[in-house]
């Protein structure tokens, strides 16, 4: 077939709670004067991408084009626009676009904005839809556009947008990003791998807490931890109690939360960044006997994340993951489900995402 028009794009999209994906012509909007319009090249696959394609949340407006871990180059700038040119190596993440005036938006913190337009499945200010990243090129504010340091490969730097911030974020404002400090990462998945990374670069002694003895190996000598406990051993779980000062949750899925409490130290936290569909069990008295806190925390804001790739750029931090073709998502997704991936998918967009006559 012939070029594709400027204001035309494809991609793959979910059209109902089944969250199966398949091919999707839709139109992205012309590049306003402060937009930047890049060509996707690289998108990660995150586990939200799975709950919002079937609808688990339960505010799913269909067609869905899934992905908020993207990754591309610049083709085209608007009049206005002064910090990005043609040809370069960008990235979007969760964040579209805020309300710039709120409290959270001024304490550059984007993502927590009222008014926050989710890069995938959420609506514009012309109330169209936004559609994500598994999509061959994006339109986007210059001031949501995160630039990519050269150093990083662009397929490894894409679960940075979503799955790197999200860790990064919480260990910095609850000052665990400093050397002498435990930190302990609860599983070892898409967020709980780049955590190990951040935490040890930052300077602090990590352990990774698994219910799979299996992961030891792989959590020390490829990842970098110093420690490793399963959570399934009472022994090791006795031997650890109150070692820790703030431990990062990074599970989906239905947990205890006791055993973790009891390792934290006094003042200590535990930080949610999973999102179980269903409630935790949440025991108060070790949390009044100790002075421990449960929190939450949710990617990061826009300086933020510039600022976390720019720390990945500095240390050499990428996601490891696993390149997949566009025709491959259906397959990834089933087995994202299953914990089968290791331990990020990413599609290769440009090459393999391809317009259907």
């Amino acid at each position: 077939m012939g070029k594709v028009p400027e204001t035309e794009a494809f991609g793959l999209a979910a059209k109902d709670e089944s969250g199966v994906l398949s091919p999707f012509r839709f139109s992205r909007r012309e590049t306003g004067e402060k937009d930047v319009r890049l060509k996707v090249l690289f998108c990660g696959i995150c586990h939200t991408d799975v709950c919002m394609a079937k609808n688990e949340w339960g505010f799913t407006t269909y067609p869905l084009v899934p992905g908020h871990e993207i990754v591309g180059v610049v083709t085209e700038v608007g009049a206005k626009v002064t910090k990005f040119k043609a040809g370069d190596k960008v990235g979007v993440g969760y964040t579209l676009s805020s309300c710039r005036s709120c409290d959270t938006c001024t304490d550059d913190q984007e993502n927590h904005c009222p008014k926050m337009i989710m890069t995938s499945g959420g609506k514009y200010y012309d109330d169209t839809m936004t559609y994500g990243g598994y999509s061959d090129h994006l339109v986007c504010e210059e001031d949501y556009i995160i630039r990519i340091p050269e150093n990083l490969p662009l397929d490894a730097a894409a679960p940075l947008l979503c799955a790197g911030v999200t860790v990064y974020s919480p260990l910095k404002y609850h000052g665990l990003d400093k050397p002498g400090i435990h930190i302990g990462v609860v599983g070892q998945g898409g967020l709980g791998h780049v955590a190990v990374k951040f935490a040890k670069a930052m300077g602090t002694k990590v352990t990774v807490i698994s219910s799979s003895e299996s992961k030891r190996d792989e959590a020390i000598n490829r990842l970098g931890a110093d420690l490793f406990l399963v959570s399934r051993d009472p022994e090791e779980m006795k031997d650890a109690m109150g070692t820790m000062d703030g431990i990062i949750d990074t599970v989906s899925a239905t947990h205890p939360l006791l055993p973790l409490l009891g390792l934290l130290k006094y003042k200590g936290k535990l930080i949610m960044v999973g999102a179980p569909d269903k409630p935790l069990d949440l025991p108060a008295l070790p949390l009044i006997l100790g002075k421990k806190m449960v929190v939450g925390s949710m990617t990061g804001g826009i300086k933020e994340s510039q600022e976390m790739v720019d720390f990945a750029g500095k240390h050499n931090i990428t996601a490891d993951i696993e390149l997949i073709s566009a025709d491959d998502v259906n397959m990834a997704m089933e087995r994202l489900e299953k914990g089968d991936v290791r331990y990020r998918f990413v599609i290769d967009v440009a090459n393999t995402m391809k317009p259907t006559p």
